[in-house]
């Protein structure tokens, strides 16, 4: 899809970003890297009404708009925001991760850099959207970056599918991880997205929305998608594969047909920069 290059400091590239902007990404975010061909085929979607609502609450269609997808990973949301309609340019730190988003994606543009520091132009996007990766930056560098790079009445959209707490045995899952892997905090990272983003921008009111749905997949697939996680790509092969292992025979007697239903709550906040009046 084409984009408007007057809206790039910084020419469609994959160059390294520079080393004082990935200083602060932690050796976790960096790991997705190892795991990059798990996240593509493994990681689940979003839920249709997920694009319905940002629309919403964005007060914009995303067909014709600008998006800035930050922290795109492999593309999944991304493809998602194309799909719409919207003029999408991925921007993803990892070499790895960026391969699989410019294979499946050529026509994206894709710049390799962070959201503490993105190399794109005053009020030159309509919305800037983070997927699973809003907690990757320093809030109080990213969001004032996202307000530079919005026109004004252009809206900054974050969300994570987290597993839904209110399944029984999704939630018996999490304590087992939580228990074993160091760190681990899969869910309870996107509800106080609201309060994060007011702490850094005092005037602004974010809306927070939480959207349920399910997948059925295989339990292999299911396992990939553990696996995918940052918690067990920096751990290893030979310190994550037990786990998996103990999550195989826990599963096993839960699904015996070997079919997951997986289940998930999406957190979404978004938040408008203001229309300028004089």
């Amino acid at each position: 899809m084409p984009t408007d290059d007057a809206h790039l400091n910084a020419p469609r590239t994959d160059s390294d970003p520079s080393t004082s902007s990935l200083s602060s990404l932690s050796s976790l975010a960096l790991s997705f890297d190892t795991v990059a061909t798990q996240y593509a085929t493994a990681r689940p979607g979003y839920p249709p009404e997920l694009l319905a609502t940002i629309e919403e609450l964005a007060k914009r269609p995303l067909a014709g708009a600008t998006v800035v997808d930050v922290g795109a990973g492999t593309g999944i949301a991304t493809r998602l925001l194309r799909d719409r309609g919207a003029q999408v340019i991925a921007v993803e730190p990892g070499p790895a991760m960026g391969a699989q988003l410019r294979a499946s994606l050529p026509e994206v543009p894709l710049l390799r850099a962070v959201g503490d520091a993105l190399p794109l132009a005053d009020a030159s996007a309509d919305l800037v959207t983070y997927a699973q990766a809003f907690h990757w930056t320093d809030p109080a560098s990213s969001v004032p970056e996202a307000l530079r790079v919005l026109r004004p009445g252009g809206a900054l959209a974050v969300w994570w599918n987290t597993p839904d707490p209110d399944v029984a045995w999704a939630a018996e899952q999490e304590a087992r991880l939580k228990s074993r892997l160091p760190g681990y905090h899969a869910s309870g990272i996107s509800s106080g997205a609201p309060a994060v983003i007011e702490s850094v921008a005092p005037g602004l009111t974010p809306t927070h929305r939480r959207l349920h749905w399910t997948r059925r997949v295989p339990l292999s697939l299911h396992l990939a998608h553990l696996s995918s996680r940052s918690y067990f790509a920096n751990l290893g092969l030979e310190r994550s594969a037990p786990v998996l292992a103990d999550e195989q025979t826990h599963l096993t007697k839960i699904f015996p047909n070997g079919e997951i239903e997986e289940a998930y709550a999406v957190d979404l906040t978004v938040v408008r920069r203001p229309i300028t009046r004089h």
